[in-house]
């Protein structure tokens, strides 16, 4: 029995499914989940001292690798002053500060702890501000685990086949409109159907809780104009996409305003950290300056503020990451096209900058649903063969991987390599 296996079972005892968040428990793929004891750079090293490479990177923040040093430096540092104050600090103005200055249409921001409650806080603010009660999600996309986003949420909750979710009610989802992914006739209709009603259209800009789903052309500028036309505030997830894709995050990449923007994971270099901005007009809304109320004791954690801010610094300072990114993620598309393609077995390969994701299927990928009736029993077979080999995906055809600029051209090559035997050993 492996160490891994061992915790799993002694997990079990003390934590609900031996996990702290669903998908790690490897109930889409089958088997034991992996327990890791620490990373640096590209790679993770497993309760067995395996070594794995990785393309999940902490689901996003990992951008540079792990424990990259000067983040890992910078909170030990900061930390000598204390964890947490629960007062504010001047590193708080800081890093509110690099944020504006790297994202376009961003005027105020208002730190949190978690991409969950940047996307709570942010849909409760769009309310406040147009008066209205209904909003628009779309499926497959997940915004956190807030009651009225767990309707059609993907992700996770298709990982385990949930449908609707006990313990919310139907109040609290009455009011949550969906529509299929890059579908503008779909959304147009909701909005037509509820005419002065919708506060707000609220979207994974790229998303990736169904594998890499990028939109299509005309689907976000569609969008953006009829949110102007019907005074509908158009928010963009970007817990994922934020920092990742552009140091303007997918505004940037896609040449899109948002009104409302939430971020997570990147802007804390790995701390739990969570954020949400956009106009002046609108933040301005939020308490103490209006009545929409919000707050945190551990919002502008200082661990967590100076492991973002160095992480942002260094995107910031260094623009030509994105391009080594975009390059590497780029040679792994190429390389597993190749060796998917020798095979003969359908696939299609979803990739924006360095989000991807594989989808055993002969039809284009671009909505949950196209996702759902994918041979995902064949990804996961494929998830196991290239876990045996040291690679780490994500456990679930409903995750898109995320590559870090640590990977060198070796870790992809033998990316590829593993790839070739596993597709081949199936």
């Amino acid at each position: 029995m492996t160490n891994s296996e061992k915790l799993f079972e002694r997990a079990q005892l003390s934590i609900p499914g031996g996990v702290n968040s669903p998908v790690r428990a490897f109930k889409s793929v089958g088997g034991t989940p992996v327990f890791m004891q620490r990373a640096a750079g590209a790679y993770m090293y497993d309760a067995d001292g395996k070594r794995y490479i990785d393309y999940i990177n902490s689901w996003g923040p990992m951008l540079l690798g792990h424990a990259y040093e000067p983040v890992v430096r910078a909170i030990q540092q900061k930390a000598i002053d204390s964890t947490s104050f629960g007062a504010p600090t001047e590193l708080e103005i800081e890093m509110a500060e690099l944020i504006i200055s790297m994202v376009p249409n961003v005027d105020l921001v208002r730190m949190v702890s978690s991409g969950t409650e940047a996307c709570m806080s942010a849909l409760r603010l769009a309310r406040g501000f147009t008066g209205r009660n209904k909003f628009i999600k779309f499926e497959g996309c997940y915004h956190g685990h807030a009651d009225a986003f767990l309707v059609k949420a993907g992700s996770g909750l298709a990982t385990f086949n949930i449908q609707t979710v006990p313990g919310v009610t139907a109040g609290a989802s009455m009011d949550t409109l969906t529509a299929p992914y890059n579908d503008l006739e779909a959304v147009a209709q909701l909005v037509k159907d509820n005419a002065g009603e919708i506060a707000a259209i609220i979207i994974e800009p790229v998303a990736g809780n169904m594998g890499c789903i990028v939109p299509q052309p005309g689907f976000m500028e569609g969008l953006r104009a009829i949110c102007d036309k019907e005074g509908i505030l158009l928010i963009f997830d970007e817990v994922m996409t934020g920092f990742r894709l552009a140091a303007g995050g997918a505004q940037e990449r896609l040449g899109i305003r948002a009104d409302l923007v939430t971020y997570g994971k990147v802007i804390g270099g790995g701390m739990p950290v969570g954020a949400f901005g956009g106009r002046r007009d609108i933040m301005e809304r939020i308490a103490p300056l209006g009545n929409v109320y919000q707050a945190g004791t551990l919002s502008g954690n200082p661990i967590a503020m100076i492991a973002g801010y160095t992480m942002l610094k260094t995107l910031k300072d260094n623009p030509a990451i994105y391009k080594e990114l975009d390059h590497k993620t780029e040679q792994l598309h190429t390389g597993l096209s190749e060796v998917l393609g020798s095979t003969g077995r359908p696939f299609i390969i979803n990739r924006l900058g360095s989000m991807i994701s594989v989808h055993f299927s002969e039809n284009p990928v671009n909505n949950f649903a196209d996702a759902a009736v994918a041979d995902n029993a064949t990804f996961n077979r494929f998830f196991h063969a290239m876990l045996d080999r040291g690679i780490y995906l994500p456990p679930s055809a409903y995750e898109t991987w995320f590559l870090c600029n640590a990977l060198s051209d070796a870790d992809i090559s033998e990316t590829i390599k593993a790839a070739k035997e596993s597709i081949e050993s199936l």
